[in-house]
């Protein structure tokens, strides 16, 4: 092609014999007249961006159409990642709760953050108070089927025996004799566990399969054969029934037995009662000389308390003509 016919794009005006002539894309420029559209510098290093028919430097372009990244604010030269009303770098675009890159893995919005699935669904079951599966991760709506210390969807297994897709009721046998420790053949549902006769604590509904008591007509793990009032574990003392209910010493007396009128003590011993009260042995008395009274003693009640003959004796004709109204009380022994 002959110099005559050749111009420059941004000037119009031809070039000389021997001058160095860019050729961009089928354009011809002046080397001069090859610069950024909004510096007008020359490209350093010959590094330029060509955007909708017009060529910038790296800089320039960055400033006027490159994205700033939301997380390190630097511009986003190539694959732009557009989420939560910004711009990131993909490395930057990341879970806020494990860090983990979110760029090709997706991400959930939960109260204004960018959360990965696995995140998001454990969030999102603490904040129902429901648990999180351990094999699928997703939240468990009800009871969870408990595992080898994991909660797990109880659709997850099925019955060793009858092959039924087990709920939070599954029963797990322990040594089961051909089968290892960690086989999930030790899982079974409750009708077939029920069948192998292995006994069924009756506080917790877990299977026993060490030391076992056996009270009230169910069975008990150790630990929770406990007292109805005060909930410690008996660990073989001595426990009182009443109404279906086991209860320590102390507290059953507390409960339904005799207390003291003076001490306010458990009557472990005899009980002599009067006045519909009760006293201990030593502590049954006259309330005005303190003189012991025993079961062949007669008194009287003197402010709805036992008064010996003698001190009766002693007292002014009209309190006694009022007292002598109610019969002389005789001390009954249980």
């Amino acid at each position: 092609m002959s110099l005559d016919n050749m111009f420059c794009t941004r000037c119009g005006d031809g070039f000389e014999t021997n001058e160095k002539i860019v050729n961009s894309n089928g354009e011809l420029w002046h080397t001069n007249c090859f610069v950024c559209a909004q510096c007008f510098r020359v490209f350093p290093d010959g590094v330029y961006y060509d955007f909708e028919g017009r060529k910038y430097c790296e800089r320039d372009f960055q400033v006027l159409f490159a994205p700033c990244c939301g997380k390190c604010r630097e511009f986003v030269i190539g694959r732009v990642i557009k989420a939560m009303n910004a711009n990131w770098h993909p490395a930057c675009f990341r879970c806020e709760e494990c860090n983990m890159e979110l760029a090709d893995a997706g991400f959930i919005k939960n109260a204004g953050r960018a959360l990965c699935h696995g995140c998001n669904t454990r969030i999102k079951a603490d904040g129902l108070q429901n648990y999180m599966c351990h094999k699928c991760h997703g939240v468990i709506d009800g009871e969870p089927l408990r595992y080898r210390g994991e909660v797990y969807h109880g659709y997850h297994f099925t019955c060793a025996t009858c092959g039924v897709e087990l709920d939070h009721t599954a029963r797990e046998v322990k040594n089961r004799p051909g089968y290892a420790a960690n086989d999930v053949n030790n899982l079974f549902c409750l009708r077939c566990h029920d069948k192998m006769g292995i006994p069924i604590c009756g506080a917790c509904r877990r299977p026993i399969e060490e030391r076992i008591v056996t009270a009230l007509g169910k069975h008990w793990h150790v630990e929770h054969f406990v007292c109805a009032k005060c909930e410690k574990p008996f660990h073989g003392h001595r426990h009182y029934e009443k109404k279906g209910l086991a209860y320590c010493e102390q507290h059953y007396h507390q409960l339904f037995g005799n207390l003291c009128y003076v001490c306010n003590q458990v009557i472990a011993g005899d009980v002599f009662t009067a006045l519909n009260k009760a006293w201990c042995v030593h502590h049954f008395s006259c309330s005005v000389c303190d003189t012991a009274l025993s079961t062949r003693s007669k008194f009287y009640e003197y402010d709805e308390r036992p008064a010996c003959r003698r001190c009766y004796e002693r007292f002014p004709a009209e309190l006694r003509r009022r007292l002598r109204r109610a019969h002389h009380y005789t001390l009954r022994r249980n």
